[in-house]
């Protein structure tokens, strides 16, 4: 039988470890995300003038290839994690303008929901042969502006306070 204050530094290390495994799962998975909106934009945009239309078309139909592949489960990764980790926070989100960690950590999730809903979108256009270079413009302007403000929020809701 195991002694009850073993059992609860247990379940308090278990729990610790949980939350570890999570948030390292969801910092990968954003880190990898985040680090592909930044390339597409701040980098591949950079070169379309100097390669030309024909190498940069090649370029990005190759990394639209492999980014099909791998993103779902990046995504899903960095989802299933935020969820979870979310799921500790449930008691704060149920009243999100109480506090200014909740106020921000609310406003981080619609956005994050907002993402999904532009990779969404995007799949769904993309599979239906009527994704046009506009309309691929605008979601990757606005998904780097979004993932600009959920790094931002991820930070500042541990430390800005009202």
């Amino acid at each position: 039988m195991i002694e009850p204050e073993k059992a609860q530094a247990h379940g308090r290390w278990s729990a610790a470890m949980s939350h570890f495994i999570l948030v390292t799962l969801h910092l990968y998975a954003a880190i990898l995300f985040v680090g592909a909106v930044f390339f597409e934009m701040l980098v591949l945009e950079g070169i379309r003038k100097p390669v030309g239309h024909e190498t940069m078309r090649t370029v990005e139909t190759a990394i639209g290839k492999r980014a099909r592949r791998l993103m779902p489960f990046v995504i899903l990764a960095l989802y299933g994690a935020g969820i979870g980790m979310a799921w500790g926070y449930r008691e704060e989100l149920a009243h999100p303008f109480a506090s200014s960690f909740a106020t921000l950590l609310a406003i981080k999730i619609a956005l994050a929901l907002s993402v999904l809903g532009h990779f969404i979108t995007a799949l769904t256009l993309g599979a239906r042969g009527k994704l046009r270079s506009r309309q691929v413009r605008f979601i990757h302007v606005s998904v780097f502006c979004h993932v600009v403000l959920i790094v931002f929020l991820a930070k500042a809701m541990f430390f800005l306070t009202w």
